[in-house]
């Protein structure tokens, strides 16, 4: 057959079998989702956000991927849903105190425990490693158990005290089904802010043209104002000085006392403003102190003097 040089060849080296499928090692996928990035594919370190499909991200790397606008770039398909920080929320993660870090066992001399993570549940204590499932709520960021979050239930979140709905618990890394049912209700929520910033836009407008009918049908009140303020235009120009004098005179005439015109100008008599005091009176060349008696008076005047 052959086998020169005494070679001695096995079954499946001449019969070939179905092909085995490899299978993924469960402690390396959990370690893949819970403890490294979803964009980067770094150990995952604070700050930390999660998106509406429950992955969770450095935060320093969303920034870098939604600022890459070169024609190079690498589309990540878990970040594709990703336009804008708005589309993650940065969670208030509580952190473990039997967390010692990655450089714990650097010499390899100590066990290392797959099951450590650094960061619990606040309520009940269990570790974030994946082996227990967790949720976030979208209203405050706030990280929880699920079994926390089932014996517990309230509609006040139990770190911050914030009020949150059913729709805002949102489940990290969750399965398929439920990636499936986050994904519709985020298609959802972002139709329904469509909708209500459609709605805003055009009562903009409405709210702009009711003024303007209104001051229409107010016509004839809007328009006594002017007419007052031409008239009182007219009398400073003095168009109308003669006809303000004769209606003066004649309401101090048949009541005796002085009124007030209907121009609107008040004018305030003598007796009303009292008598001056003299040294306002002496500002006046009227004043008897301008005045000079016929000696004080010269003889002659120069006007123009000029002198040779």
């Amino acid at each position: 057959m052959g086998c020169d040089g005494g070679t001695i060849p096995k079954r499946h080296e001449l019969v070939k079998g179905p092909k085995k499928v490899e299978q993924v090692d469960k402690n390396a996928a959990l370690a893949a989702r819970w403890n490294y990035c979803a964009i980067s594919q770094r150990p995952l370190r604070k700050p930390i956000v999660a998106c509406d499909l429950g992955r969770l991200y450095n935060k320093d790397a969303v920034i870098e991927y939604l600022l890459d606008t070169s024609p190079e770039k690498c589309v990540i398909e878990t970040a594709t849903h990703i336009k804008s920080l708005k589309d993650v929320k940065q969670l208030n993660l509580t952190d473990n105190p039997a967390w010692k870090g990655d450089k714990a066992n650097t010499k390899g001399d100590k066990y290392e425990d797959l099951q450590r993570a650094a960061f619990i549940c606040p309520v009940v204590g269990l570790e974030m490693n994946g082996r227990q499932k967790f949720c976030y709520l979208r209203a405050c960021g706030c990280v929880f158990s699920e079994r926390a979050m089932k014996e517990i239930k309230t509609e006040v979140c139990h770190k911050c005290g914030e009020a949150f709905k059913e729709d805002d618990v949102i489940v990290l890394n969750g399965s398929k089904e439920e990636m499936a049912d986050l994904q519709r209700k985020m298609e959802e929520r972002k139709l329904k802010a469509k909708l209500l910033k459609k709605a805003k836009k055009s009562k903009a407008p409405e709210a702009v043209a009711k003024p303007a009918h209104i001051e229409e049908i107010s016509g004839p009140s809007t328009q006594k104002p002017k007419e007052n303020k031409v008239a009182l235009d007219k009398m400073l120009n003095g168009h109308s000085s003669s006809s303000s004098t004769e209606k003066s005179s004649s309401t101090s005439t048949v009541s005796g006392k002085a009124c007030k015109p209907a121009s609107g100008i008040t004018k305030r008599s003598r007796t009303e403003i009292g008598e001056k005091s003299e040294a306002y009176k002496s500002i006046f060349t009227s004043h008897s102190s301008a005045k000079r008696a016929r000696e004080e008076k010269p003889n002659w005047i120069t006007h123009t003097a000029y002198y040779y």
